[in-house]
């Protein structure tokens, strides 16, 4: 297969099934909310339909991920009526028009990206950042789909604006609608536990529809899918200018943004329970194909899907040719079939949905990010694991409060502070002497070490940089201000780096600790800390760099 097709090296005959199955359990639930996606970007529902062959077949070719699906989705629509909405002239023809030119410019953007190698400014949003925005976003999925399982409007605005606003309408809510919702919702967990084998959402769906057909479900108040426009979209570059396409470059930013989280968070979380790697500039260029594609099918923008993905991955997918077959099944929808879907229950949609992404909810695993902080066994891990948790709880309520695009800007931010809050922090730790081999380690975990009398060990865990320098100074003074102290030893080893401004610190710490007659020794540098203390010209005591702490500690008691 070359580059192409990656999920599908190495394919084996058993696994075709799997994939058939998955990819009509995708395609049953994908078709409902691609109608449902489009009507929230402000266009006709069949554009969602659109949208969704060529970028299913694109990802396939170019992605990444085995079981990632790719479509329309509610937040990138939400964003494209936004952004559309600010630059169509009113008619529904240029919304129509500038909807899948905005799918072109947010194919283009990632596709150039990723061509860039830019995947790897998605290593700065920390797993758990991303683990907690995952959360966030299923979340806020499963309040968007309770309302279609009460049968009542609902409100809109934020997560806890959604859950008051289903709270305020509940003496609304619509007997048939929830018994056939819950029933669906019911009907899929409980397959999915006692029956694994069967897809649960298939059957529901199917139920669903047979039971609307049969007992005219529509008259009892439960809404249904409703009727669906049928043929295939016109291909070719919509009718914009290039105006509008600079007027819809700067949001296009945000939504490949959303849509790259959002699509990369599904693939990662799946990609780690079945033990296999992710390439980020892979998703980007996958993404950005998918998005030229739909652009061009007439269709809107599109991305990974994270409650389609756990559809998919649940009804047993093991490759993207389950994608393949949903692009096959929806063009067979657009030319025959729309019909099939207008007597589905809209409640019996939103559970399968709800089951799909429910899973993802894992609050266990935050739980697991602060309980790693108050581990007793030292403050090292403390330092690690608290800013992990305030990281993943930031990104979770970022989603939840402020919305998707806030929520992930609100996730990076929280993932470079953490970046910043470490480095800033290097852990010092006091060496002590083992008395079976003579070798140094830190005295916090090893009870048997022994402090050397008149000189102190320490071992800076990280570079030293002119952020953390005043901390690594304070520890030094610290140390050297102990009775009877008379030398202070730095283990350089686990120092990767230092700069000029560490140097000087370093320097300045020499004259002073001579003051207080107190010797400042370095210990096992690796090349690059003494390549800088030479070229910054540093203290002659700093450039004469012991090979073992041991020598170290042996220079600084006999005082050669």
């Amino acid at each position: 297969m070359g580059l192409l097709f990656p999920s599908l090296r190495g394919y084996r005959r058993q696994w075709l099934g799997r994939d058939a199955l998955a990819g009509a359990t995708v395609w049953a639930v994908l078709v409902p909310e691609a109608l449902a996606y489009a009507t929230i970007a402000g266009v006709s529902p069949v554009v969602g339909l659109y949208a969704a062959p060529a970028a299913l077949v694109l990802y396939a070719v170019l992605g990444s991920s085995r079981h990632l699906v790719v479509g329309p989705m509610a937040a990138t629509a939400a964003l494209s009526a936004a952004i559309v909405g600010d630059v169509a002239d009113g008619s529904d023809a240029h919304f129509t028009a500038l909807t899948a030119a905005l799918a072109l410019t947010v194919g283009a953007a990632a596709l150039l990206a990723g061509l860039l190698r830019l995947g790897f400014l998605a290593d700065f949003i920390s797993e758990p950042v991303l683990k907690g925005f995952v959360v966030g976003l299923a979340l806020t999925i499963v309040v968007g789909q309770l309302p279609k399982l009460f049968g009542v409007q609902g409100g809109s605005g934020d997560f806890f604006e959604k859950v008051w606003g289903l709270v305020a309408d509940l003496d609304g809510t619509s007997g048939f609608t929830v018994l056939v919702g819950a029933g669906g919702l019911v009907l899929i967990l409980v397959l999915k536990r006692l029956a694994p084998a069967v897809p649960g959402s298939l059957v529901a769906v199917a139920l669903g529809i047979a039971a609307s057909a049969a007992f005219h479900l529509e008259d009892h108040g439960v809404e249904v899918v409703g009727a669906i426009e049928t043929g295939l979209p016109s291909f070719g570059f919509p009718g914009v200018s290039f105006d509008d396409l600079g007027s819809l470059a700067a949001g296009s930013l945000g939504v490949l943004l959303v849509a790259f989280a959002e699509g990369l968070g599904a693939a990662r979380t799946y990609a780690a329970r079945d033990h296999y790697e992710i390439d980020a500039d892979r998703e980007l260029i996958g993404l950005g194909a998918a998005g030229l594609g739909a652009g061009l099918s007439s269709g809107m923008v599109v991305n990974g899907s994270l409650s389609k993905t756990a559809v998919n991955r649940s009804a047993g997918a093991r490759t993207q040719l389950s994608g393949v077959l949903v692009a096959a099944l929806t063009l067979v929808t657009l030319l025959f079939l729309t019909g099939l879907f207008e007597h589905l229950p809209e409640a019996v949609l939103a559970a399968v949905v709800i089951a799909a992404v429910v899973e993802l909810v894992y609050i266990p695993s935050l739980l697991t990010l602060h309980r790693v902080f108050t581990h007793r066994l030292g403050r090292a891990y403390g330092v690690a694991a608290r800013p992990d948790f305030l990281a993943a709880v930031a990104a979770v309520l970022g989603v939840l409060v402020f919305d998707t695009l806030p929520g992930l800007f609100i996730g990076i931010g929280a993932s470079l502070l953490l970046l910043l809050y470490r480095s800033s922090r290097p852990v010092v730790s006091e060496l002590g002497q083992l008395p079976r081999d003579g070798h140094f380690a830190s005295l916090d975990r090893h009870a048997d070490g022994r402090r050397i009398p008149g000189v102190v060990v320490l071992r800076v865990e990280g570079g030293i940089y002119f952020a953390n320098a005043e901390r690594v100074r304070s520890a030094v003074r610290q140390a050297a201000g102990r009775k009877g102290t008379t030398a202070v030893v730095i283990d350089a080893e686990t120092v990767s780096f230092v700069d000029v401004g560490a140097v000087r610190m370093l320097d300045a710490l020499v004259g002073e600790l001579d003051t207080r007659a107190v010797r400042l020794l370095l210990a096992r540098d690796v090349g690059q800390v003494r390549d800088v203390l030479g070229a910054a010209h540093a203290e002659d005591r700093l450039r004469h760099v012991y090979p073992t702490v041991r020598a170290a500690v042996e220079a600084a008691m006999t005082g050669t």
